[in-house]
């Protein structure tokens, strides 16, 4: 006779989402020897390996043991929209339906992955596609990270991929305890091994993350800035009403930088909104004395948007004024033009 699970039986615990001591810990507690905690994280998070029987040096009895006591987190994907430029836009579905994207994007000689902290968000810029969805909910740890074992299990070399960002879907600081988590995985030895020096987190200002970030987890800091004047700012992200430019650019001042490296201020070029010289100006002045580097991206335009991209040769002015006023700056070229390109603008179409 089969006998049904009781409604009372304890959720199976998802090894993904446990950090180094807690795998440790829950071997521990199953009477397991603490190096099964070592070998199930080397299959996990260096192997790729999807299900407790590809774990082949653990014994039969062990991985019985897995089956009945823990589960594994499994994105499904959906969709891939490949651009001519090889960029990459997968489409994710949760276990509970929602939708999140992570993209794969093509550098020189390595590749970046852009990930997802939230289904939705709650931060309403007025740019943003993801923003029009709302929020949803936050992502798990093990959510957070199966997009990159997925998205690297898709790859011809899985070794070019050397950098994260988080800049996908949702404001990874308001998902701070689980993205925190997700970091330990990313960047442990006994985890997925990345460089912290190759794992940024972006923000659009939640002031009072900002420091303990740097004091959690040593990955590098990027700020969604768009505007350096209040009045700008609360126009296109109404964050900055509660965490006004004066209080953000303090926190970034007092953030744990060490040597050669600097903040990221990512800053969307929107045609006469933004990108006038009074606004580069603005900039030099707000970023005076940071160890700071300047992003500029064209506006992606996407549907249900009432804005448009700066030209280039905007885009080209504004940048030559920052330039002669000692800052770095850099127009980044927004990729996958041809597909979804804005971030939300694949999961809207299929939600």
């Amino acid at each position: 006779m089969i006998q049904k699970k009781s409604k009372n039986s304890p959720a199976k615990t998802d090894l993904k989402g446990l950090s180094a001591i807690e795998t440790a810990e829950w071997v521990k507690e199953h009477s397991m020897d603490l190096y099964r905690g070592r070998q199930i994280r080397e299959w996990l998070f260096k192997k790729d390996m999807a299900t407790f029987d590809e774990m082949t040096n653990l014994s039969q009895p062990v991985r019985m043991l897995l089956k009945n006591k823990a589960n594994l987190t499994h994105l499904t994907i959906v969709k891939v929209e490949t651009s001519e430029d090889t960029t990459q836009k997968f489409l994710f579905r949760l276990k509970d339906g929602l939708f999140i994207e992570s993209v794969l994007i093509p550098e020189k000689d390595h590749f970046t992955i852009c990930v997802s902290s939230q289904a939705g968000c709650p931060m309403a810029c007025r740019f943003c596609l993801t923003a029009k969805q709302g929020f949803k909910r936050n992502l798990t740890p093990a959510e957070i990270v199966d997009q990159i074992i997925k998205v690297r299990q898709s790859m011809d070399n899985p070794a070019k991929l050397t950098n994260i960002v988080f800049m996908g879907m949702g404001e990874p600081l308001l998902n701070y305890h689980n993205i925190v988590r997700a970091i330990e995985n990313i960047i442990g030895n006994d985890g997925m091994n990345f460089s912290r020096r190759k794992v940024t987190v972006s923000t659009c200002g939640l002031v009072p993350f900002i420091l303990k970030l740097g004091q959690d987890t040593h990955v590098k800091l990027a700020v969604s800035l768009n505007a350096a004047d209040d009045k700008t700012r609360n126009f296109l992200m109404p964050v900055n009403k509660k965490y006004p430019l004066k209080s953000l650019i303090s926190s970034c001042r007092n953030f744990p930088l060490p040597n050669r490296e600097m903040i990221t201020f990512e800053y969307i070029l929107i045609k006469g909104i933004n990108d006038r010289k009074k606004d580069a100006m603005n900039i030099v002045r707000l970023l005076s004395g940071l160890k700071a580097k300047i992003n500029l991206i064209a506006l992606n335009p996407g549907p249900g948007l009432d804005m448009a991209p700066s030209s280039q040769k905007e885009i080209l002015a504004f940048r030559e004024i920052l330039i002669k006023n000692h800052y770095t700056a850099i127009i980044r070229k927004s990729k996958g033009q041809d597909i979804s390109a804005a971030c939300g603008q694949l999961s809207g179409k299929e939600e």
